[in-house]
């Protein structure tokens, strides 16, 4: 074998490591696939603080974004609520060393199911980006030097949401996407002199935290109905690159490079009710050109065609089904299956993402409500409810693995997962747990 072939053979086998390195990284809220999956193995079946907990640490502040990691980096957002301090933290993976800590700003943002510190970093192993419900984004090298800060609601007005701004950034194709999806007046108190606000999406460029573009997103919703939680997520499907946001009663689609919307479908709430606010996100799948969304207060799950053009509210939904909903937990895919977690009712199903239809259905049952969104890796699916409960479920048929607890208060973050090792969240600590 010459020379060349050895060098090509060389970089080959290096490009196929780093894929196999970043699918089983967690670098965005959800996970590498965006759709709440990964391909890390070596899970275990059991999180159990008495048998196979590899480190705890406790956390400079509460919150509920959840964990990402490239490699060993494992980087989490905190509020501490005594100094109203937001802090950027990175820790080993490997053993949960705190490797820099920074303070970010202030918030006195605080309610019984929420505060400032929701939205998830996002991470591409270069930078770091942290994200606020203060508005502060900042940017930091992997070995916390800061890049560049700014704060979004200083730069374009407050956020008018009812249960403190959460949405997340998605990082995608050299651009940082920050969706801000609310009502157009304050939701608490007199008006004043506010302005009517937009509803918006952003690209910013992560180098230097410009902004590359801003998409108004009008919507004709009512009142809280304005409003969404949610993240922007990515959908690559025949030739179009596209950015999905859900809220103010619709999904739309918009060209990634440019933000301009290219459709919308809505319908779901004819009656203009004041009241549904939407939490989960829109999960895709890219294979079929689908994209998933749950309507709030008990509504259908829906799955939107991709590929159309204007309003497809006639004729761009797949199917639609009240059979499984979900008020707040985003919809796991995985293995050619879709998961609704509904948190309320505590139960799991399966479904055929083509068609909607029921492959088995299960009860969790447990002590409080789930909202943390379900992950899945290595054949199993883990969830946790707000009272710290853990269930571990095979994947292939509903058969709950384990159910463990251990003490936890409202606990909204999302399980995540790498080769070997899974990482729960509660408000003020971490827990990595090992085969």
């Amino acid at each position: 074998m010459g020379m060349r072939s050895i060098l090509m053979m060389a970089i080959a086998l290096g490009m196929l490591a780093a894929a196999a390195r970043a699918a089983n990284d967690w670098p965005q809220w959800r996970g590498p696939a965006l759709n709440g999956s990964s391909e890390a193995t070596g899970l275990p079946e059991a999180l159990d603080v008495n048998k196979n907990l590899a480190w705890q640490i406790k956390l400079p502040g509460l919150g509920s974004a959840t964990p990402v990691f490239i490699g060993d980096r494992l980087f989490v957002s905190c509020w501490d609520e005594e100094s109203k301090k937001l802090f950027a933290v990175c820790l080993s993976r490997a053993d949960g060393k705190t490797l820099w800590q920074k303070e970010v700003g202030l918030s006195t943002l605080q309610m019984d199911r929420n505060n400032a510190a929701s939205p998830s970093p996002v991470t591409d192993g270069k930078s770091v980006y942290f994200y606020y419900a203060s508005g502060d984004l900042v940017a930091f090298d992997m070995d916390g030097k800061p890049l560049w800060q700014r704060n979004i609601q200083k730069d374009y007005g407050q956020f008018n949401v009812n249960w403190i701004y959460a949405s997340s950034p998605l990082l995608y194709k050299g651009k940082l996407y920050v969706q801000v999806i609310h009502r157009d007046v304050p939701p608490r108190g007199p008006r004043g002199n506010s302005p009517i606000a937009d509803s918006y999406v952003l690209a910013i460029d992560p180098a230097n935290g410009k902004t590359i573009w801003k998409q108004e997103r009008p919507s004709d919703a009512a009142q809280e109905s304005k409003e969404s939680y949610g993240t922007p997520m990515p959908l690559e499907y025949e030739g179009r690159s596209e950015i999905i946001i859900v809220g103010g009663d619709c999904v739309t689609a918009h060209d990634s490079q440019t933000g301009k919307e290219l459709w919308r479908a809505g319908g779901w709430n004819p009656q203009r009710k004041g009241d549904w606010r939407l939490v989960p996100s829109a999960t895709v799948d890219e294979k079929d050109g689908l994209v998933f969304a749950c309507v709030p207060k008990n509504g259908p799950v829906m799955a939107v065609k991709d590929g159309g053009h204007g309003d497809v509210t006639a004729t761009g939904f797949a199917w639609k089904t009240t059979t499984f909903t979900s008020d707040v937990c985003v919809p796991l895919l995985y293995r050619g299956n879709l998961y609704i977690l509904d948190g309320d009712r505590k139960t799991m199903t399966c479904a055929d993402p083509k068609t909607g239809d029921v492959k088995w259905t299960g009860s969790l049952g447990g002590r409080a409500v789930f909202r943390a969104s379900p992950t899945a890796a290595d054949g199993k699916i883990y969830c946790m409810n707000q009272a710290g409960e853990i269930w571990v479920l095979a994947a292939d048929q509903f058969k709950i693995l384990s159910k463990t607890s251990f003490p936890a208060k409202l606990s909204n973050s999302t399980i995540i997962v790498g080769d070997g090792q899974v990482i729960v969240r509660v408000l003020d600590a971490l827990y990595a747990f090992k085969k």
